[in-house]
């Protein structure tokens, strides 16, 4: 059965559009009630904490201001736009609308941004290197899809907007509450606003290949004796003493990927794509949490701003929080499914799962995977 969400055909979705082509999902979310107005998004930009921005476009001069903002920062003469990073990780209505992408693992998702923009406001012509899923909210805005883009397309000079230099216009849509358009990886779009209008940006993350390779090879690294050494045996005839012949360089290959390929516990992949700079709680904090999670009719849901991801490992489970991990049972396995799946559940339902809840909850409440109520 298909997880509920706005994908109809999931299976279809990932076959012809993920990565690939932009889709417009018309009425996605029939009878859409924006969770923030423009207002409580302004006061959210007001605080210290909360990472926002203000792009203005002045007759083509594109402009960026950094929160946190007074009052006095929201009214402009020339279109502007309001973004506010991770207000999933700021407001449980928001946070449930990560819930609405069906069939797409949970260690993808990076964090839902809202936008308001005045008439003709928007960031301009860009692309991400990201997946995004634009659910409109009040309002309606236009989105034009232009050409695709990498890292050699020309840029506008600017300090830190990454505006592209040319746009050519494919196709545009004009997108009312509850409409959404998914726009895949390096697909130039610009969004304009037709008057005031708020737009909810669910985005999917993807680990930097980098930064996999690195941990892989970190984790061989520290598993190699020092005493290994490249062997050559049955080497053929150096002819010049001083060459490094492509044999030479081909065998040290081949055994580097032997090294590799020998790694079979994946634990690396796990804590990257889980790994988040986050404060975890500290004594005093993680004391309190304990404490009301053992009282009666405690509850408990994954922190708004945790990453937390499970691995089966057929003996066992390998539960990552954060870019941790631990182990336990595959008695708790129900559980983590419906925790990641973004319920909320009981403290005593999860003790009469099997044997180490009580160790794994600690652990996910001590690496600040979980809010207790």
């Amino acid at each position: 059965m298909a997880e509920p969400g706005l994908l109809p055909n999931p299976a279809a979705f990932l076959a012809r559009h993920w990565q690939r082509e932009p889709l417009l999902i018309r009425n996605a979310i029939p009878g859409f009630q924006p969770p923030v107005s423009a207002e409580e998004l302004a006061g959210l930009a007001m605080e210290a904490e909360v990472e926002s921005r203000i792009v203005i476009c002045d007759n083509g001069a594109w402009q960026l201001r950094h929160g946190p903002f007074s009052a006095r920062d929201f009214d402009y003469a020339q279109p502007w736009t309001l973004l506010v990073q991770g207000v999933d990780q700021l407001l449980p209505e928001v946070a449930a609308l990560r819930s609405l992408v069906n069939g797409l693992p949970r260690w993808r998702l990076d964090d839902v941004m809202v936008s308001y923009a005045s008439n003709g406001g928007g960031v301009g012509p860009h692309y991400d290197q990201y997946d995004v899923f634009l659910l409109q909210g009040a309002g309606e805005r236009l989105w034009r899809l232009g050409q695709r883009c990498d890292e050699t397309s020309p840029l506008l000079p600017h300090d830190e907007l990454k505006l592209l230099e040319h746009f050519d216009c494919h196709t545009e849509h004009r997108l009312q509450c509850g409409d959404i358009l998914y726009v895949p990886p390096g697909v130039a779009h610009w969004g304009i606003s037709v008057g005031e209008s708020t737009c909810f940006s669910i985005g999917f993350r993807a680990p930097r290949l980098a930064d996999l390779l690195s941990r892989w090879t970190d984790v061989c690294l520290e598993s190699l004796a020092d005493h290994r050494l490249l062997h050559d045996g049955g080497r053929g005839i150096a002819e010049r003493p001083g060459e490094i012949s492509t044999p030479d360089i081909d065998n040290a290959i081949t055994q580097l990927r032997s090294l590799l390929a020998r790694e079979d516990d994946p634990l690396w992949f796990g804590e990257v794509v889980t790994e988040i700079e986050l404060d975890t709680p500290d004594k005093k904090s993680l004391r309190r949490s304990l404490q009301r999670a053992r009282r009666p009719r405690a509850r408990v849901n994954i922190a708004g701003e945790a990453r937390v991801a499970w691995q089966d490992l057929g003996a066992n489970l390998r539960v990552f929080v954060n870019g941790q991990s631990q182990r336990c049972s595959h008695d708790l396995r129900e559980p983590l499914i419906a925790l990641c799946a973004g319920q909320s559940l009981t403290v005593s339902s999860i003790l009469a799962a099997g044997t180490g809840a009580d160790e794994l909850l600690e652990f996910l409440i001590a690496m600040g995977g979980l809010d207790v109520d």
